[in-house]
């Protein structure tokens, strides 16, 4: 059955959807575009050059800093020598919402909203006032995917949550891969965590996210339609 949130004869609810999107959409606009160069130019930041064995622990002992430089570079895994990574020149604040590469406000929608950004590889949760209240890093499907000789791009538009999972949450098409804390949205698409968030689009499909992210989602953000529900917005890759 095709989602109703996705069905354009239902006119009240086509119009609603226009409006969310209308009242949203500013925020895709001012999204700060990643790129490790473009954060290099800018004097808040500065780039350094990761050497062989070090990693995010032994580069940044005090863990709300490591997080708020992981989140910043868009992966969860250790750096590899030679790797350039950007780093904030002043941390003292400790709130990863300030180096959020999006507005701290939008138009409230009356409802709560992951917004997905696949061109900044970077999602948003905007409350049901329109305040920005988490982020953090995200990988897409990729544009090919050999093993199923399919596309494999994160659909994009505007959909509703309707089934949510535990940390047990398992692929039924990929051979019980790992889908902890998964919130699908459209058929079999869904966002979840992953101990693989790269840097890059990598999935078959899904928005990987830390599984941390996905646990705090899932259980303090993310409701079903019959409690209300919660908006998920994907954009474009560029």
């Amino acid at each position: 059955m095709q989602h109703p949130l996705s069905h354009p004869k239902n006119p009240a609810i086509f119009l609603g959807i226009m409006l969310i999107y209308l009242l949203i959409f500013p925020v895709i606009a001012e999204a700060k575009r990643y790129a490790t160069k473009a954060y290099c130019n800018d004097p808040d930041y500065e780039c350094i050059k990761v050497r062989s064995g070090q990693s995010w622990q032994s580069l940044f002992k005090d863990p709300i800093e490591r997080d708020i430089v992981m989140r910043l570079n868009r992966v969860n895994g250790n750096p590899w020598g030679g790797q350039t990574i950007v780093v904030p020149k002043d941390m003292s604040s400790k709130d990863h919402l300030d180096y959020a590469p999006f507005p701290r406000a939008v138009n409230p929608i009356g409802k709560n909203a992951v917004i997905v950004f696949p061109s900044e590889l970077a999602w948003a949760a905007y409350d049901k006032h329109g305040h920005l209240v988490h982020w953090g890093p995200m990988s897409g499907g990729k544009d090919w995917c050999a093993d199923t000789q399919e596309k494999c791009r994160t659909v994009n538009g505007m959909f509703e949550v309707y089934r949510k999972g535990g940390g047990g949450c398992k692929s039924r098409k990929f051979d019980g891969a790992p889908m902890p804390y998964c919130m699908f949205f459209k058929g079999g698409f869904a966002l979840h965590g992953s101990n693989s968030v790269p840097g890059y689009h990598a999935s078959h499909g899904c928005v990987r996210m830390y599984t941390k992210d996905a646990k705090w989602l899932n259980r303090h953000f993310v409701t079903l339609p019959k409690e209300g529900g919660t908006i998920v917005i994907v954009g474009d890759y560029y």
